[in-house]
């Protein structure tokens, strides 16, 4: 903060040619706060000793406070305004600086620098709650729920974890092939939690003042909402049906078992599988390395540092693979560090960790995946891999950091090659003879995705989630969380309201996606145009790969995500071309 103020002083709020060279200093300045901010966020939930993830949220808590503060500060963006305000200066900035200044004066805008002096103080005052709310909830909506034994049929009491005489359910136990285990872990598991419904209501309140401090409401969302009605409700399914019965009818129809398709999927040989497809495509591999002393969180962390044939080292991916105590249970991708253009010239390389939750086998025995697993370790492999990939001059924007609509491009773009027999048989053998994966196997698990492939398109079209937050904040509100819930669900959505069951709670892409969350179907059509054009023919094309890298992975967020699409199709997609991508997904004859 100080030398903020030292280097506005000297600025005066005029020199725009002195305003540029701010913003370089400036960026750098981020990078160090983006890394303490990225590192915190990771440890408050990978380390196992709770003292460091304790210190990691105040970490978290505080810089976050302190960003907040920085986004309202009045000096620093008038400084930038000046500079983007003058046409000249402008010309003189590189296309990755320019983009970077304007991403920041939109950070600027939507932290309310438009408002008056109290109403900024207000803006800081709510984000900050609003950081607290966030994590408590997040903290909350994973622990598991508590019934007494008595209240579970005897029979069925051996399917959960038993503490004392209180059974615990962590999740919906979806896959159970019992009708009656399922039910009950879909109503003990979404039961109300007052607790829980509070922060998340407090939660809400929050976020809708501070959108009425800034914007006010989602009319034009809100109407467009409306012209997606559903239609009647199916009473003969209910809600924790729906991803057993459409994985028994994929079983079935197309007679595949995970346990058929797991001696070929060792973890070490779909590493190698990657490692293989990468080499192919970019002129990338992965070289383990020994850690430094005190640099792994656990034992059963592998660092790799992922090298190109001619660029040399590129970054490092963490791979933290395995289950342990107080870790969640969730696949995800971590930036530690950003990559970015030093002032020496050197490239400051990108660090991420992969996190999974995969089981560990005793002794020696290799870990055989399902092919569930292997698609998940080809989805992260894709984030990391535009981490590694991007070659952004300034951190701000690199990798991952881009808009949410185009972020989970090159990970959906994985599960492709990981569905092409082509690319499987280049790895998958079986671990004790040898063999490889028959053909017939991959291209009945291929055939069994689009079974039911509509039915789980529309169950995130039409989810709740999609709507709840714009619904919330339309209007004042008379109802409870949970019976807007029930009023959405019976509209937009086919299957019934439980009663008695708060859904809402449990989702945690609540805090992290709102609204935003059909952008998983949308990066799902440009992933799906992107291989069919490009990869279709040969998935291990290098042309093809480095055009891939050139037009889309190395901007991160650098260029507006259009731009980087119609770069890469030579095309500028409609929105009819994106809804006909996903139905062609569908297509059982494609």
């Amino acid at each position: 903060f100080s030398l903020t103020k030292k280097m506005l002083a000297t600025l005066g709020g005029t020199y725009t040619i002195l305003g540029f060279w701010f913003y370089i200093l400036w960026m750098f300045s981020v990078n160090l706060i983006c890394f303490i901010i990225m590192c915190a966020d990771f440890i408050k939930v990978a380390h196992p000793d709770p003292a460091y993830r304790n210190a990691a949220e105040k970490t978290c808590i505080d810089i976050s406070t302190a960003v907040e503060k920085l986004n309202t500060n009045v000096d620093l963006c008038q400084s930038l305004k000046n500079l983007l305000g003058d046409e000249d200066a402008v010309a003189t900035l590189d296309p990755d600086t320019r983009r970077v200044a304007e991403l920041f004066m939109f950070d600027f805008e939507i932290n309310g620098i438009h408002l008056d002096e109290a109403k900024r103080r207000k803006s800081v005052s709510l984000n900050v709650k609003l950081l607290d709310l966030c994590h408590s909830f997040l903290h909350g909506s994973q622990l598991p729920s508590k019934v007494e034994k008595r209240d579970l049929p005897e029979h069925i009491r051996h399917c959960f974890s038993v503490d004392g005489d209180r059974i615990q359910i962590g999740g919906l136990y979806a896959d159970s092939p019992d009708e009656l285990v399922r039910e009950a872990a879909y109503k003990v598991f979404l039961y109300p939690n007052s607790d829980l419904l509070l922060c998340l209501d407090e939660l809400l309140a929050c976020m809708h003042e501070l959108a009425q401090l800034m914007a006010k409401t989602p009319g034009k969302a809100t109407q467009s909402i409306k012209l997606t009605y559903l239609g009647p409700v199916l009473f003969d399914l209910m809600p924790w049906d729906h991803l057993y019965l459409s994985g028994a009818i994929r079983a079935k129809m197309c007679n595949i078992e995970a346990m058929h398709y797991s001696p070929y999927l060792s973890l070490g040989a779909c590493m190698e599988g990657l490692n293989m497809l990468f080499s192919q495509l970019f002129g990338v591999s992965f070289h383990a390395e020994e850690p430094k002393m005190g640099e792994m969180w656990s034992d059963d962390v592998r660092k790799l540092a992922v090298v190109h044939e001619s660029e040399g080292l590129l970054g490092y991916i963490y791979c933290d693979f395995f289950r342990r105590p107080d870790k969640p249970h969730q696949d995800c991708h971590f930036t530690i560090r950003g990559g970015r253009l030093k002032v020496d010239g050197q490239y400051q390389l990108p660090v991420v960790v992969l996190m999974m939750s995969l089981p560990l086998t005793p002794g020696r025995a290799p870990l055989l995946l399902t092919p569930n697993m292997m698609e998940n370790l080809f989805h992260e492999m894709g984030h990391a891999m535009h981490s590694m990939l991007g070659r952004t001059r300034y951190q701000h924007v690199s990798g991952t950091r881009c808009a949410t609509d185009f972020a989970e491009v090159p990970s959906i773009l994985m599960e492709f090659f990981a569905s092409d027999y082509r690319v499987v048989s280049q790895f998958a053998h079986h671990y004790e003879t040898g063999e490889p994966l028959p053909e017939s196997m991959v291209t009945r698990l291929c055939e069994s995705k689009k079974i039911c492939g509509a039915a789980d398109t529309q169950l995130q079209v039409a989810n709740p989630l999609h709507t709840l937050d714009q619904m919330y904040h339309a209007k004042p509100q008379n109802k409870t969380i949970t019976d807007i819930l029930e009023d959405v669900q019976g509209r937009f959505y086919g299957l019934p309201y439980v009663p008695n069951t708060a859904w809402q709670q449990r989702f945690s892409h609540l805090v992290g996606y709102g609204a935003k969350y059909y952008s998983y179907l949308m990066s799902r059509a440009v992933a799906s145009m992107v291989w069919k054009q490009c990869f279709l023919k040969d998935p291990f094309s290098r042309t093809m790969g480095e055009h891939y890298r050139n037009k889309m992975l190395a901007h991160g967020g650098g260029r507006e995500p259009m731009l980087m699409i119609e770069g890469m199709l030579q095309k500028t997609p409609t929105t009819e071309d994106f809804v006909n991508a996903l139905v062609l997904d569908l297509d059982a004859d494609f």
